[in-house]
C-alpha cells in the first residue's frame, strides 16, 4: 500500500505542476469465427448446461431463469472498433500497454481462485481519468483466454462509452431493459469468433440514479455473475455521481483509475472514503509515458523480434490502433 500512496502523491505533484461464489459450467467450443487472434484458435465457451434459477416476481425478469440458452443465442457483432479506440491488440504482444493489462489480468485472476470474486466495478474519482479505456482493456484481454467468459456492461448511462469503442448500436441496452422495454436477449450481443460479450448502456434516460435502485437492476448482476466468470462493470466517476458507489455494493470488487498529473491525492482520498475502502481490490495508475513503459520490455522484445523476421505482417495490422495510455475518457 506504501508503493500505492507514493504512486498517488506523485499524481498529486505533477497535477499541481504544469459476493456468493459463480456457477462454473464445462466448456466447449465456440462456432468458428475470425476473433482478436487472427489465426489463432477461437475462443471457447460455455456448453449446454441446466441454468439456475432466479426467483422474481416482474414478468420482466423472467427471462433470467433461462440465461444459458439466451448467452448461447446472443447475436453477433463483427469485432470492428475505432481505429483511434486505443484498445490492446493482441497481435502484437511486444506493445507495452497490452503487457501491462495482463499483468493486471494475472493478478485479478489470482485473486478470484482465493476469494469469490465475479464482478468487477472500474470507476474513477474524476471524468477523462481512463476508466473506461480501462474497463474496455481489462474485458478484451481476459476475453484472450481461451476458457474465460466475460462481460463487458456499460453501466455509465450518463456518458456511455463502450458502442462507441465498438462501433455499434447504443440501444437497445440496459436502461431499456430495466424498463421493462426489452428482454434480455435483445441487448446481449457477442463479439463475433470471441467469448466476450457486450452490453451497451441503452437510451438516454433522465433518473439513471433511481433506475440503478430498482430490484430489477440487482437481480440481473447476480443473475448474471453465476454465468460469466468475469463481469467488467463501466461507471460514471465517483464524485460526480453516486452510481458507482451504488454497483459497489452490488459487486465483489472495485478497481479504482486514477491519473498522473491529472488526479489529486485528496480526491482519491474522497473518493475512496466515499466507497468506505470495503472493496476495494486495487488502484490502476493511468497517463504513464510511453518511454517510462516501453523501456522495461525492450531487452527482451528486441532480443526476439530480431530472430523472428515473420512479424512485419502482425506489425503492420497493429500500427493502426497503437495504444497510447496518455489519453482522456472519451
Amino acid at each position: 500500500m506504501s508503493r500505492i500512496h507514493d504512486a498517488l502523491r506523485k499524481a498529486g505533484q505533477e497535477s499541481s505542476g504544469p459476493r456468493g461464489s459463480g456457477v462454473r459450467r464445462p466448456i466447449s467450443p465456440a462456432p468458428e469465427a475470425s476473433g482478436f487472434d487472427g489465426d489463432a484458435p477461437p475462443a471457447t465457451a460455455i456448453g449446454n448446461q441446466s441454468p439456475s434459477s432466479v426467483l422474481v416476481e416482474d414478468l420482466e425478469l423472467a427471462d433470467l431463469e433461462d440465461l444459458e440458452s439466451i448467452i448461447h443465442g446472443a447475436r453477433e457483432v463483427a469485432y470492428s472498433p475505432q481505429n483511434d479506440a486505443l484498445l490492446v491488440n493482441p497481435l502484437n504482444p511486444r506493445e507495452a500497454p497490452a503487457e501491462e493489462f495482463k499483468t493486471l489480468r494475472t493478478r485479478l485472476n489470482h485473486l478470484q481462485t482465493i476469494q469469490p470474486l465475479h464482478t468487477l466495478v472500474v470507476t474513477s474519482a474524476s471524468p477523462a481519468e481512463g476508466k473506461s479505456f480501462t474497463a474496455t482493456n481489462l474485458a478484451v484481454t481476459q476475453a484472450q483466454l481461451a476458457d474465460k467468459r466475460i462481460l463487458l456492461a456499460d453501466f455509465d448511462f450518463r456518458r456511455p462509452n463502450v458502442d462507441k469503442t465498438f462501433q455499434i448500436d447504443c440501444t437497445p441496452g440496459i436502461t431499456d431493459y430495466l424498463r421493462g422495454k426489452v428482454r434480455l436477449s435483445d441487448i446481449l450481443r457477442r463479439i463475433s469468433g470471441t467469448s466476450l460479450y457486450i452490453l451497451t448502456a441503452g437510451d438516454v434516460v433522465p433518473n439513471p440514479l433511481e433506475l440503478l435502485n430498482l430490484k430489477e437492476c440487482k437481480a440481473l448482476i447476480d443473475a448474471l455473475r453465476n454465468h460469466f466468470d468475469w463481469i467488467v462493470l463501466d461507471s460514471p466517476p465517483l464524485l460526480f455521481a453516486a452510481d458507482a458507489n451504488l454497483l459497489s455494493t452490488m459487486c465483489d470488487g472495485t478497481i479504482l483509475v486514477v491519473r498522473i498529473g491529472s488526479t489529486t491525492f485528496d480526491s482519491v482520498t474522497r473518493a475512496l472514503q466515499s466507497l468506505c475502502e470495503n472493496n476495494v481490490l486495487g488502484i490502476v495508475v493511468n497517463g504513464a509515458r510511453r518511454g517510462e513503459l516501453y523501456s522495461k520490455y525492450s531487452y527482451y522484445y528486441d532480443y526476439y523480434y530480431d530472430r523472428d523476421k515473420a512479424a512485419p505482417a502482425a506489425e503492420s495490422a497493429a500500427a493502426q490502433i497503437s495504444p497510447d495510455l496518455d489519453h482522456d475518457d472519451r
